[in-house]
């Protein structure tokens, strides 16, 4: 009866399927009489009543009959004219196989044709975007097409259905290490940056999913960072964020025990409680658009900038603080020449780039000094007691906010092998630190550290303490206005006289000072006014008083755009040290030259884009992918502040080569003038 229902030409059309189902189907069909005369009918195998059997009725009975008893899918997780919904009009879809955590989800959606039929293929992917299905098939009995929904704009071929028993991911069997994330990775590849990507998931779904986008995208640079980091400790180790053909539902759950063994091996960022909050048709797409995505890389580019616009959107740039480029901290790091036996904080820390930065320098130090092979330095290439000792004793960073805070906790943690010293304190009023270190929740994330940052004051109330490095952006703008805060500085008064008001920034350069010991030395990036006003001279002398001037290097006006357009530079000192038998011996002078230098190649432009030498060096680009790349594939940006240097390991002499790939800059001319002027840090 089959062959009459089809018509004699097209019944060779249902090759696909065996002659034991299409006997199963044969046996089933009867003739019934209508008022429009006979007709062939069947009971369906799903909905169980009698129903007219069409060509392309035969099909569908024949796949729904596969799903069951090839497939092993439950009745019960069948459904046919499924309800698809756009805006007020419903379509239904032939075959349904819906979600076994969910049956109002559907998991697999089947379009099934009458024979020697071709359309249908766009509809299906509508419907499967519109449900948020993870798999399509397409069929008209003869040929038969799989596709996996990997985000809303790409289908990918697949070559067949899981078993009920399995999941995509069983069938597709593909590896996916590190490696291979680094040969896809999206950011590469495209030209975008985790911003960008940030700003699409947004577009797509975090606008409209009722979270706090700040948080959602933390948890799932988290859960992805502790997977790149398991990957790479170990080669054969596959990857687990990524949607490798779970459900939506199967997913969220994957990822969110991701996140969960993120949250235990880097405690103190996250509650214990935390969830993650995304729906799990939203946090499909997010996952999406992360998987190929490698955030690791050696000087945090890749992530500062998608937590700069997420700081922004909340208090950060409010207080007139932005995360300090990288090649500026570098810069800084360079110059200021941090060593293994030395202590450094970071006293306004935002994603702590200063503190990671300033961990990497003396790393690297240490291996060249070993003659060991400089590693990628932001991975986990196996560390030795004393480059964890360094991270554990030595490196401090302080900031206010609280999100940031988590933020350079996160980095710290990966950057220093697990460890880290970054505290939740307002660096200013430092009159409440007594107050704020006894609260429980607060001891129970910082208390060890803080701790390790008592061991290095001199005096009890927190004003004084021997650091020998401090490295600090402080937020410029606003005035602070408590006089029970301002009357523990200096600058709080005048004359005898209480000031009702002082900048932030004025406030930080005494707390920095203080911080120092004798002999200890530092960066801090500060408006251009404070070094040419005619009414900022007290500060001057103040500084004069106190420390050496080593330096004052201007960066260019587009250093902190898009956020401001404030003209700043970057002023180096050391602290007096009168004792000869010091090994930071520095004798206060009356007179002494001063190392000057201005920034002439921008790094950014005037959108705040940044802005990379071209791979043959002949001009500039704002193309990634256009862009000179250093050793470990990252575009390097055009500046004059330091040379950019490949190290090339030497296998037959076991010793590292420096490959030089821009020009000296302005660090490498404050090398040889620190070496002219016999500073004791570059001896």
């Amino acid at each position: 009866m089959i062959e009459q229902i089809l018509g004699k030409s097209n019944t060779h059309s249902l090759k696909l399927f065996s002659k034991e189902e299409v006997d199963w189907l044969e046996e089933r069909v009867f003739q019934r009489q209508t008022k429009k005369g006979k007709e062939y009918a069947v009971k369906c195998i799903v909905r169980e009543k009698d129903i007219k059997l069409t060509p392309e009725e035969v099909v569908r009975q024949l796949y729904a009959h596969r799903l069951i008893e090839e497939y092993g899918y439950p009745i019960s997780r069948l459904a046919f004219e499924f309800p698809v919904f756009f805006g007020r009009e419903t379509k239904r879809a032939d075959i349904v196989v819906r979600d076994k955590d969910d049956l109002n989800v559907p998991y697999i959606i089947v379009e099934t044709k009458k024979p020697n039929a071709k359309d249908g293929r766009e509809q299906l992917k509508s419907y499967t975007l519109a449900t948020g299905a993870t798999m399509a098939v397409w069929t008209n009995g003869e040929s038969i097409t799989f596709h996996q929904r990997k985000n809303p704009n790409f289908f990918e071929d697949i070559p067949g259905l899981p078993l009920a028993s399995q999941t995509l991911a069983d069938i597709l069997n593909k590896p996916f290490t590190l490696d291979d994330l680094i040969r896809e990775d999206k950011l590469t590849k495209t030209g975008k940056s985790l911003k960008d990507l940030v700003l699409e998931m947004e577009d797509e779904v975090l606008a409209n999913a009722g979270v706090d986008v700040f948080e959602e995208v933390f948890k799932l640079i988290f859960a992805k960072l502790y997977d790149e980091k398991t990957g790479a400790a170990d080669k054969n180790y596959n990857l687990v964020f990524r949607n490798s053909g779970q459900s939506d539902i199967e997913l969220k759950k994957k990822i969110e025990g991701l996140f969960k063994d993120a949250c235990e091996e880097w405690p103190g960022v996250f509650p214990d409680d935390a969830k993650i909050a995304l729906t799990p048709p939203h946090l499909s797409i997010c996952v999406s658009s992360l998987e190929t995505v490698k955030l690791f890389n050696s000087n945090l580019d890749v992530v500062d900038d998608a937590f700069e616009y997420l700081m922004n959107k909340s208090s950060k740039g409010e207080k007139g603080q932005y995360f300090t480029p990288r090649y500026v901290i570098d810069m800084c790091v360079r110059m200021l020449n941090p060593q293994p036996s030395e202590a450094m904080i970071d006293t306004a820390a935002g994603s702590s780039g200063f503190p990671v930065h300033t961990i990497f320098h003396v790393w690297r130090e240490m291996q060249l000094a070993a003659n060991r092979k400089v590693s990628h330095l932001f991975t986990s290439a196996p560390k030795g007691k004393a480059e964890i000792d360094y991270v554990r004793k030595k490196v401090f960073a302080i900031d206010f906010d609280e999100k940031t805070v988590r933020v350079a906790r996160t980095l710290n943690l990966i950057a220093g092998d697990g460890h880290t010293n970054v505290l939740h304190l307002n660096t200013l009023d430092f009159g409440r630190w007594d107050t704020v270190t006894k609260d429980q929740t607060w001891i129970d994330t910082y208390n060890e550290g803080y701790k390790k940052l008592r061991k290095l004051e001199i005096d009890p109330s927190h004003t004084y303490f021997e650091f020998d490095i401090v490295m600090a952006n402080p937020p410029f703008a606003g005035e602070v206005k408590e006089g029970q805060l301002l009357s523990r500085y200096e600058f709080g008064s005048k004359n005898g006289k209480p000031q009702k008001s002082v900048s932030r920034d004025i406030l930080f350069i005494e707390r920095n000072i203080k911080f120092l010991g004798a002999g200890g030395r530092m960066a801090i990036v500060l408006p251009q006014g404070r070094f040419n006003n005619a009414t900022d001279q007290e500060i001057r002398r103040y500084i004069a008083d106190k420390c050496r001037i080593l330096a004052v290097v201007g960066l260019d006006g587009s250093t902190f755009k898009p956020h401001t357009g404030t003209k700043t530079s970057v002023l180096f000192v050391q602290k007096w040290q009168n004792d000869k038998n010091q090994p930071n011996y520095n004798p206060k002078l009356d007179d002494y030259p001063i190392f000057f230098a201005t920034q002439r190649r921008e790094g950014k432009n005037s959108r705040g884009d940044k802005i990379y030498w071209t791979k043959d060096k002949s001009g500039t680009t704002t193309d990634p992918k256009l862009a000179l790349l250093d050793q470990y594939g990252h575009p390097i940006v055009y500046h004059d502040l330091f040379a950019t240097y490949n190290y090339v390991w030497d296998e037959e002499k076991k010793t590292n080569r420096l490959e030089q790939l821009t020009p000296d800059g302005i660090a490498e001319a404050f090398a040889q003038f620190a070496a002219k002027e016999k500073l004791s840090f570059f001896r």
